[in-house]
């Protein structure tokens, strides 16, 4: 084990080499080494073998992620999924602190998914009750146009990292006597490094791009819902699918109605002569449509709520569904008045009398004259 070559020096290709690369390698280097084009060469007969080995290692996307990971202990003999002979205590704790830790854990098998990506959507009232279309701006990772993603200059490759060679890691010692494996700091776990890198990235693979987004809003939505838009996120590895992105719903105050559920409340503004005498009264509602109320006699200030059925909040899953409106009735006291409204407001003051009613007793008030034995007294008949 310990003379056998690194399977991709074997087929001469980079580590970063795609499946694509890695079958045209072997196809290559196969047909020069065949066999039956090179009858008696034991030479050949070897390099056939090692290429073979080398391919159907790197082939298989676990296997080559076990290789990448441990190199040639992890495959030699290679069966099922476990680890395979000659990864020890170290090697098992070191994918557990790596993962923990950021570090040279068990890779992933293929090219890892972009990322999501999380924004806040801002509506105001109205157009959480309508529903809405929206289209803004969200900047995103994308895979580099001019190299691919994969960082180098148009025309070059990456070289191997002489750090770690290759492997994508360094043998840490964390005491105990127990060895582990850690992300390599010269290549950032990549095994290659980028000596030439592409002008549009500067070596990074990626860019970040402003495209515009275009998502429709159900009617009834509210502060917190989420909506999920596949594909919408960061770019992933070059050949991984894209993120999602991932929209959190903020609704605004309104001025004029606020939400209790999926019932709407505002206040409505009446006359004294409106309070005593009730009667009909048009308000307007959140969609502007214009509804007919009833007000009853002797409504009181703040206490008198009428409803008015269907004219609050869509369900989200039913938009066919919605609230009522609550109408709060608030007897507004005029600041100035004409001549005519103080002459009838001097009236009514002499018929309600001007001396001030007394306080009336609350239930406990009564309780406690029946208790004493008082009793307010009689107003004499005139």
């Amino acid at each position: 084990m310990a003379d056998k070559r690194d399977y991709y020096e074997v087929l001469g290709i980079v580590r970063t080499a795609t499946e694509v690369e890695i079958t045209k390698a072997y196809r290559q280097l196969a047909k020069q080494y065949h066999p039956d084009r090179n009858i008696g060469d034991d030479e050949a007969k070897a390099k056939y073998a090692e290429v073979d080995e080398a391919y159907t290692i790197l082939n298989d996307p676990n296997k080559r992620a076990r290789y990448d990971r441990h190199g040639h202990a992890s495959v030699e003999g290679l069966g099922g999924g476990g680890p395979g002979p000659g990864v020890g205590l170290g090697d098992l704790l070191g994918d557990f602190l790596g993962g923990l830790f950021g570090g040279g854990g068990r890779q992933r098998a293929g090219p890892r998914r972009g990322e999501n990506i999380a924004a806040v959507l801002d509506l105001d009232l109205l157009e959480a009750a309508t529903g809405t279309s929206k289209t803004f701006t969200i900047p995103s990772e994308q895979n580099c146009r001019e190299c691919g993603g994969g960082g180098a200059k148009t025309g070059t490759q990456p070289t191997q990292c002489r750090r770690c060679r290759g492997q994508g890691f360094e043998v840490a010692n964390t005491g105990f006597g127990i060895a582990t494996r850690m992300r390599c700091r010269g290549c950032n776990g990549r095994g290659v490094v980028i000596t030439d890198p592409c002008p549009a990235c500067r070596g990074g693979g990626r860019i970040e791009v402003r495209e515009p987004v275009t998502v429709t809003i159900p009617a009834g939505v509210d502060t917190g819902i989420r909506f999920t838009y596949p594909n919408g996120g960061h770019a992933g590895e070059p050949g991984a699918p894209r993120g999602d992105l991932e929209l959190v719903i903020r609704v605004h105050d309104h001025k004029d109605f606020e939400r209790d559920g999926h019932n709407l409340i505002c206040r409505c503004p009446i006359t004294f002569a409106r309070a005593a005498l009730g009667g009909s009264l048009e308000i307007t509602t959140l969609t502007n449509q214009k509804v007919t109320i009833e007000v009853p006699r002797g409504a009181q200030t703040h206490s008198t709520v009428v409803r008015v059925p269907n004219h609050g909040m869509p369900w989200l899953d039913d938009a066919r569904r919605k609230g009522d409106l609550l109408v709060q009735l608030v007897v507004e006291t005029p600041k100035k008045l004409t001549a005519e409204q103080e002459e009838l407001f001097r009236k009514l003051a002499e018929l309600e009398g001007s001396t001030p009613p007394a306080p009336r007793k609350g239930m406990f008030g009564k309780l406690k004259d029946l208790v004493s034995g008082d009793s307010p007294p009689k107003e004499e008949k005139k």
